[in-house]
């Protein structure tokens, strides 16, 4: 297959590039790394990006930003951070991508814990993730027949737990192995308009 991984780069998705590119071709792409630039929060930079891959037979988006801060410090222009490049992007990558999608192609995006078990300082990461979820459960029912459109939301990862244990206290972080093993559902599975959830 030939699948584009936007964030391939990242903490999680570099462990998810590296498992595809021993099967697959893999194309990464990242706002400041990768084999193609693209910034998802500007959808002529997605256009653009789709024109230089041609189609392909899967898409992953791993990318995404949102302001975490606490509630009565959130302003408008806060909010706009994540509804801009998380949701709108994610949402922008599958109302382009489709068009870019070999017969039975795949777009997986990606959310996390946030959305069902949100905590302290993440009101805007939360309602992002929740919004990425209602949105993709209802276009999946919309999208080509044949193309597939499902989530992965995942709790705090091995590889990120010293960053981010403060925030989850209590929380077990999700084995990188079944990381990979959620995009692999999503990608070479036949499921479409799920919400892939790996939370422990």
């Amino acid at each position: 297959m030939k699948i584009l991984i936007i964030g391939g780069n990242g903490t999680i998705g570099s462990k998810v590039s590296n498992h595809f590119s021993k099967n697959n071709e893999v194309i990464i792409a990242g706002r400041t790394s990768g084999d193609i630039k693209v910034d998802i929060a500007d959808s002529k930079s997605i256009k653009s990006m789709f024109d230089k891959t041609g189609l392909v037979d899967a898409v992953i988006c791993i990318a995404g930003e949102a302001k975490w801060a606490p509630f009565n410090d959130l302003t408008e222009d806060d909010y706009y951070i994540g509804l801009k490049s998380k949701l709108m992007g994610q949402v922008n990558l599958v109302r382009i991508g489709q068009h870019y999608l070999n017969s039975n192609g795949s777009i997986t995006l990606s959310t996390g814990i946030l959305a069902d078990d949100p905590v302290m300082k993440t009101t805007s990461a939360a309602m992002v993730n929740g919004g990425i979820h209602s949105f993709a459960q209802a276009a999946a029912l919309e999208i080509p027949i044949g193309t597939r459109l499902n989530v992965v939301s995942l709790g705090m990862v091995e590889d990120a737990y010293e960053k981010y244990k403060d925030y989850f206290p209590g929380h077990n972080p999700v084995p990188m192995k079944k990381v990979i093993n959620a995009y692999v559902r999503s990608v070479e599975g036949k499921t479409n308009g799920s919400i892939i959830k790996y939370y422990e």
